[in-house]
Formats: C-alpha cells, sequence, structure tokens
C-alpha cells in the first residue's frame, strides 16, 4: 500500500465506520492519486515549473492538475506532457514576458496573442479532452459576476488565455460572447474544481501575503491590495488542501520579476523538497512500519 492510499484510507476511516453499506477499497474511491492546484501569481508563478521538478524527482508526479492565471499556463504545458525542465525551456526560449503586445485600448493595454500562438503550436489539440492529464483552470466571468470552472472537454487555448488576463493589464477575452477575465478574481487556488477527484491534493500558493517590511511606491501599494484582496478566495481553498507549498521567500519578488525566473524556479524546488522531507517522508516511514507489522 502507499502512502497516497494510507494517506487517503486515514482521511476516510469516519465516514466508512459510518456507512452502512459496504464500501469500495480507499484505492478506488478516486480516479486519480495526486492532483495539484496551481495559483495565479504572475511572474511568480513561474515557481510553479520548480514545484512540479522536485516532484517529479521523488516519483510524485500529479496525474491531475488544476491552475489559475499563471498557473493555468504552466500548468496546460505539464498536462500536455511537456516535463518541468521542459517548461522552463519553452518560457526561456519564447521569453514569456516579452510576448504580450502593446495594444493600447478602452480593456486594457496589451494582447496574448503570440502567447496563444505558442500553445497552438505546443499543444496537440485545442481540446482539454487531448491533453495527456485531466486539466482544470478558474476563470472570472464577468459578464454575468461569477466564477467558472473549465475542464474535461471543449475549447482550451481560449480559456487558459482569459484565466491569464489580469484586469486592466491584459486585454479579457470574449468567447461567445461572454467577458472573461484573470480567474484569481473569483478562485486563485484552483483546489474545489480536483479535490473529489484525486486521493491527494497539494496546493500550491505563491503570493505572500504576511507582514511586510516596506511597501514603497505605487506599484508596490497596487500589487500588495490586489494580494491581499485575492487572498480572501484562498482561504476557503486552502482547507480543501491536504498539504500547502507557501514559500515565504516569495516575499521577495514582485508580479512582474520576469527575468527572476531561475531564482523563482529554485524557490518552488526548494520549498517542495522541505514539503517532501518534513511532511511527506513521515507519513512513508508510517506507511513502512504498517507494512512491516501487516507481514509479521
Amino acid at each position: 500500500m502507499g502512502w497516497f492510499n494510507w494517506f487517503s484510507k486515514e482521511k476516510n476511516k469516519s465516514e466508512d465506520a459510518a456507512s452502512k453499506e459496504v464500501a469500495a477499497p480507499a484505492e478506488n474511491r478516486y480516479d486519480h492519486n495526486i492532483g495539484i492546484a496551481l495559483s495565479g501569481g504572475s511572474a511568480r508563478g513561474f515557481a510553479h515549473i520548480g514545484v512540479l521538478k522536485a516532484l517529479d524527482e521523488n516519483g510524485m508526479s500529479p496525474d491531475i492538475v488544476s491552475g489559475t492565471s499563471m498557473g493555468s499556463l504552466i500548468g496546460v504545458l505539464y498536462a500536455a506532457g511537456y516535463s518541468p525542465d521542459q517548461i522552463l525551456e519553452i518560457v526561456k526560449k519564447d521569453k514569456i514576458y516579452n510576448l504580450v503586445s502593446l495594444r493600447i485600448g478602452q480593456n486594457g493595454f496589451f494582447e496574448l496573442d503570440a502567447v496563444k500562438k505558442i500553445l497552438k503550436d505546443k499543444i496537440e489539440k485545442d481540446d482539454f479532452s487531448a491533453l495527456k492529464k485531466p486539466f482544470y483552470l478558474s476563470v472570472a466571468n464577468i459578464t454575468d459576476g461569477k466564477n467558472e470552472v473549465k475542464g474535461e472537454k471543449g475549447p482550451l487555448i481560449d480559456f487558459v488565455l482569459a484565466s491569464c488576463s489580469v484586469p486592466v493589464i491584459i486585454l479579457p477575452q470574449v468567447i461567445d460572447g461572454v467577458t472573461y477575465i484573470d480567474g484569481g478574481l473569483f478562485d486563485n487556488l484552483p483546489a474545489r474544481s480536483i479535490k473529489d477527484k484525486c486521493q491527494t491534493l497539494i496546493g500550491v500558493h505563491v503570493n505572500y501575503n504576511g507582514p511586510m517590511k516596506e511597501i514603497e511606491g505605487m506599484k508596490d501599494i497596487a500589487q500588495r491590495a490586489f494580494s491581499l484582496g485575492v487572498e480572501q478566495n484562498v482561504v476557503e481553498s486552502r482547507k480543501l488542501c491536504d498539504f500547502m507549498i507557501e514559500p515565504e521567500e516569495m516575499k521577495e519578488f514582485t508580479f512582474f520579476d520576469f527575468d527572476r525566473i531561475d531564482d523563482l524556479v529554485e524557490v518552488g524546488y526548494k520549498a517542495t523538497l522541505k514539503l517532501i522531507k518534513e511532511e511527506l517522508a513521515p507519513v512513508l516511514k508510517k506507511d513502512k512500519i504498517e507494512e512491516q507489522e501487516t507481514q509479521a
């Protein structure tokens, strides 16, 4: 029995005992073992690449993914079958931070046509169902004032772009007459969309909201206000995750530090290794002891 099965079994003991019907084995309750929810965070979202790299290297690759904003961009490439190293290469080669085109208008300053071109080139078919791993994303429907989750099947790329469309800065995406913007508005850590589909859910939140020593200038104030506002919808999502990765080092980075990609990847990588050592390893140890006692 793997540690993910053990974790799921422990998590569901109480409901198993309460059920009068014969329950299915814990390992058969979910379609997927490990799920990962990747938050938005603009440039800070590059840390997701390091998180995925550490998990892959330790045999803990997520097999279902959800993402918002930059988390949706990194997440869709991972779900399409690209390794973290390949994603890093794509981002560096195409300089994602230079892929927004200036287009001053009443709805925003930049558009994502160049990003759209890359996604069309890298993803085999513009449909959720064509991805190698199940992938879900959150987008904000500002026409009707509600969050929407997209996944399983249907048009893919336009909704990834919509989830990345930071209000005012990036032009919104109009799809079938509905205006969509950055999913972080309502759901910056999209845990709920895959919570019931995996045994163990890892949440990755890259926006530091703890105390800040200095806040200077309009840009700092705007970033801080946006982060704290979005934090309100992260509170409940955090509770849905079995494990959380929230590097405190993210306070050293801004939304616009696209040129510090290597540093951001390293922060995500080290934070995940720490999680594996301090939280996941003890579970593995207990699992091993349980197996030995069973065999005795």
